[in-house]
């Protein structure tokens, strides 16, 4: 558990969240989990003033949950065609160049589980940014070969060529280890920070391919005074957002 005052594993992952939105403008934003939406929300009241914020139905929701506007879902697959949208997904596998499975674990003919199923995640891949949330880095999800791909990775994309995917965009990972990214050769996914008291044997450990890693790794930013003041105040004031984590209750 953090000190009193200082912050959270948590709070340092809604922040992380915050700056995968940091400069988008009037995107839509569509995140998926507690710590995603929290993000979204301390970017919109910071450093992204114009993003919106979607209930992921038909609403348009202010920070504080009010309603702002109204979005029929027909409007949303317009704004997701035209690439308005940036959305931060989950993930059951992802491998090294971010393919992405929600689908099932083990052959698709006869899985070992049935998951969510594709869902929207081909259509979001291919026409606007994506990024992920991960709440429990392991090799289990960060494997060589997804079971099955929902989300296109980057070499899937480039097999397409253009003008396919020429939207294409896979932004950052956020897990409770680090923030990753697609920076490596050939798109290949890297290490972009570590979370306090992590180092890059810790994220190394917990992923099932290797990692690019570049030669200095900064550590992931604290959330400001300001920034801890609207998630513990006005966002989260239940304290919801420890529970999103392995191991940590609030």
């Amino acid at each position: 558990m953090a000190e009193p005052g200082a912050p959270s594993l948590a709070e340092v992952c809604v922040a992380a969240c915050a700056e995968a939105w940091r400069g988008d403008g009037a995107l839509l934003a569509s995140p998926m989990g507690l710590i995603p939406t929290l993000g979204a929300k301390l970017a919109r009241l910071t450093f992204t003033p114009d993003l919106l914020i979607t209930d992921g139905e038909a609403t348009l929701l202010a920070p504080d949950g009010t309603t702002e506007g109204w979005l029929p879902y027909r409007l949303v697959f317009t704004m997701l065609a035209a690439g308005k949208r940036h959305v931060m997904m989950g993930a059951a596998q992802l491998d090294r160049f971010g393919n992405q499975n929600i689908s099932c674990i083990g052959d698709w003919a006869r899985p070992k589980a049935q998951l969510l199923g594709a869902r929207g995640a081909p259509g979001n891949t291919i026409n606007h940014p994506v990024s992920y949330w991960v709440p429990r880095h392991s090799p289990r999800v960060f494997t060589e070969q997804a079971d099955m791909v929902c989300g296109i990775g980057y070499d899937r994309a480039a097999a397409l060529g253009q003008p396919a995917a020429r939207f294409h965009e896979l932004r950052v990972v956020v897990t409770n280890l680090a923030v990753l990214d697609f920076g490596g050769p050939g798109h290949a996914m890297r290490i972009r920070s570590v979370h306090p008291g992590v180092s890059a044997d810790d994220v190394a450990a917990a992923t099932g391919f290797p990692l690019a890693v570049p030669g200095e790794i900064p550590v992931t930013r604290l959330p400001t005074p300001g920034e801890l003041a609207l998630i513990r105040d006005r966002l989260d004031p239940a304290g919801r957002r420890d529970g999103e984590l392995p191991g940590v209750r609030s």
